[in-house]
């Protein structure tokens, strides 16, 4: 019928605008994640004490580590310290409640705004105090937390990740606030986000629409850059059960966290301790396989996996190889790579193909090698190929690479690697032999090596 056919023909333009989404070359965002090991004693702190959910400044301590921008948090164990700490800080001030045994502050009204005299803050410290011990008879009162009140207005988002049982971690965007139950406008998104994933992370959101058509937008790259953040992070702590930055205040000039709650999965927390694996239905950056080297002339390299942002610098190493590199790499010349092949390169299911590029680090980021392993269908055995730019070739680059892809390629649990050399490129079949490598004539070209890795 006609409308089948339109329908058919809806869906066929939507899935090719989601791959041209997809593979759009995303902006480089630096994660800056740092005292990675503090972290790691906050968990243990809280086993210890039996706690699976960490405490306000505990979680805030976790989303400052990545560099995401969060209020200043203040604890008061007495009234007197919070008039002193809310001196510091200036009034107004917010105030709220501290309790291992109050998970939901807004359950108990545990949060105070716009406090602007220590008389008032005297009043509402005590007024919180009862209601922890109204909430349960068991529930320890540890005092308060003290933030600035953000003055700025802006809009109210909901930043969060829950670990699904099928799917691993997931990413929550949405509105924010105490709204954030009642409308549940959020969308969801797969760790790790790269700079493009978050965008249309952002975009399909009713919030982003309602700030986009108001005369006080929210400022969306910043949003980007702590969604990619806050996605290092979930990928990086994979015992996290759930995690709410709820509100994140965005306006055009900033966003800040001014809440957070971490809930922790001991079990999970327990197996990476002793195993260090994590389950998420896309494979993360395989950041194990990051290594500085030394060439023969004493150049440094920075040896990684490649990424969807290095797609600029992998043309720039293309488009300087000469024709007869570029022939033996890939048994064509050709000008320039179209961005659709370079996504195809660049662009990558870590499960399936891991490409390292070598990467010179006196330089401003300039690609000079890769090396790539594909496993086959099979996944027991896989292709590689290595690649050297000229200036850079009789310098150890290309061994060290092909060690570097042997290594990812046992990591794989591939049997065998093979590659098809032409005849002609000596340099690659003597390397090929040094490693190892059984040379295989298939015709007058081409020369298959193949080495055995089990």
């Amino acid at each position: 019928m006609p409308e089948e056919a339109v329908s058919t023909f809806m869906y066929m333009h939507r899935y090719t605008q989601n791959l041209e989404l997809l593979y759009q070359t995303p902006q480089e965002v630096p994660v800056g994640r740092t005292n990675l090991a503090q972290l790691k004693g906050i968990l243990r702190h809280a086993f210890c004490e039996g706690r699976s959910v960490l405490s306000l400044p505990e979680s805030m301590r976790f989303l400052e580590a990545y560099q995401i921008p969060t209020v200043r948090t203040l604890i008061a164990r007495t009234v007197d310290e919070a008039n002193a700490l809310s001196s510091e800080l200036g009034y107004p001030v917010v105030m709220k409640a501290l309790s291992p045994q109050v998970t939901h502050k807004s359950k108990i009204e545990g949060v105070i705004l716009n406090i602007w005299s220590p008389s008032e803050l005297k009043v509402f410290f005590e007024e919180l105090e009862k209601k922890v011990r109204k909430h349960s008879e068991t529930a320890e009162f540890q005092g308060v937390a003290i933030q600035p009140m953000v003055r700025e207005k802006g809009w109210e988002l909901l930043v969060g990740s829950k670990n699904d049982s099928q799917f691993g971690s997931v990413i929550l965007f949405g509105t924010g606030g105490t709204a954030a139950e009642s409308f549940n406008e959020v969308t969801v998104g797969f760790p790790p986000l790269n700079q493009v994933l978050a965008r249309r992370l952002i975009e399909e959101t009713a919030v982003f629409k309602r700030a986009s058509f108001s005369d006080r937008p929210f400022n969306v790259k910043l949003i980007e850059e702590i969604l990619v953040k806050f996605s290092q992070l979930v990928a990086d702590f994979p015992e996290i059960k759930a995690i709410d930055v709820n509100p994140l205040i965005a306006s055009e000039k900033c966003a800040v966290a001014v809440d957070a709650r971490i809930v922790i999965e001991w079990d999970r927390f327990m197996r990476e301790v002793a195993e260090h694996r994590e389950q998420s239905l896309i494979a993360s950056y395989p950041k194990q396989y990051v290594a500085t080297r030394r060439l023969k002339n004493g150049a440094e390299v920075l040896l990684r996996p490649i990424k969807a942002e290095d797609e600029g610098r992998f043309n720039e190493l293309i488009k300087s190889l000469s024709a007869e590199s570029m022939r033996f790499r890939f048994f064509e010349v050709f000008k320039e790579m179209t961005h659709e092949t370079l996504t195809r390169y660049c662009n990558l299911d870590y499960d399936r193909q891991i490409a390292i590029v070598a990467e010179l680090q006196q330089s401003n980021g300039q690609i000079i090698g890769a090396g790539r392993v594909i496993a086959e269908p099979d996944g027991k055995s896989g292709e590689f190929a290595v690649l050297v730019c000229d200036p850079w070739q009789g310098f150890g680059l290309g061994s060290l690479l092909m060690d570097h892809i042997i290594s990812v390629a046992k990591d794989m649990r591939l049997e065998r690697i093979f590659a098809h050399v032409l005849s002609n490129n000596y340099k690659m079949i003597r390397l090929s032999e040094k490693k190892g490598f059984k040379m295989e004539m298939l015709d007058e070209e081409t020369v298959k090596a193949s080495l055995n890795l089990i």
